[in-house]
């Protein structure tokens, strides 16, 4: 009886923890640049969102972007998914190009689909800036950031990844905040041999099951166990900053997310 009662108390615990995960959250992270570049400068990043549900009409998710009234918002890849249909993550695309600049870069799962250039086309008619190995400048109150953008290596060799990289790198300002966005985190001994003053990342779910205190995820996609590079801000070697999101994936993860809430990435450049 003492055996089933504990078992009982695990399972309830289990299931709590469980739905608490399932919670978005907002992370607020400062960044101070280089040299002063710019100021007061807010960019919402969203990442790995695989087309999951919030609320009707994503009401719950566009809610939560709206009250953070960003100046940009970047697509850090895996917006839409290889496996739930495009209805959730084009309601919340469709809603937030009439209101914010949204630049966005491809993840695995939409190469994945088979259907990634039907995306770009679709992402591009709507007015999302699409970036694969490109670099635009945006204007910010007197400000300009410089935000390259790079696709997903998941077909691509390293060269042909850094290559993209060049080729969006060589159309940066000096003058002008450099941001790379790219959905892999762990690219770290290429993003290394860049300036970029900033890199936003998604792609490792904070390796699903999030180890607290320490910051390191159980198993994350391409890194493997006790995942490093899995959620908020990390130095490079170069100075350059990546910050890390744990994403907005419910549904299609590959099992539970622990200690690990689905986020909204808020980033203020001081």
């Amino acid at each position: 009886m003492k055996k089933k009662r504990i078992t009982l108390l695990l399972l309830v615990i289990f299931i709590i923890l469980w739905i608490i995960t399932w919670i978005p959250v907002t992370e607020h992270i400062k960044v101070s640049p280089k040299e002063s570049k710019l100021a007061g400068v807010r960019i919402v990043l969203i990442t790995d969102l695989h087309s999951c549900y919030y609320g009707k009409d994503q009401a719950n998710l566009i809610k939560r972007i709206d009250k953070e009234n960003p100046d940009v918002i970047i697509l850090g890849g895996d917006i839409l998914d290889d496996k739930l249909k495009d209805d959730n993550a084009k309601i919340l695309l469709e809603d937030m190009v009439k209101k914010y600049p949204c630049y966005y870069v491809t993840g695995n799962h939409e190469f994945w689909s088979g259907r990634v250039d039907s995306m770009k086309e679709y992402l591009t008619g709507i007015g999302v800036h699409v970036l694969a190995g490109d670099c635009e400048t945006v204007d910010i109150n007197g400000t300009f950031l410089d935000i390259c953008g790079v696709d997903d290596p998941t077909y691509m060799i390293d060269q042909t990844f850094k290559d993209q990289i060049d080729s969006a790198y060589e159309k940066c300002d000096e003058d002008h905040f450099k941001i790379l966005v790219s959905h892999r985190p762990e690219k770290i001994d290429i993003y290394d041999d860049y300036d970029f003053d900033l890199i936003l990342s998604g792609h490792a779910h904070a390796g699903q099951f999030r180890i607290p205190f320490v910051n390191l995820g159980l198993y994350a996609p391409d890194q493997g166990f006790m995942a490093k590079y899995v959620d908020g801000k990390y130095e490079l070697d170069n100075g350059s900053i990546l910050i890390v999101s744990r994403g907005l994936a419910r549904e299609s993860t590959p099992g539970p997310r622990f200690f690990n809430n689905p986020e909204v990435v808020v980033i203020d450049i001081e």
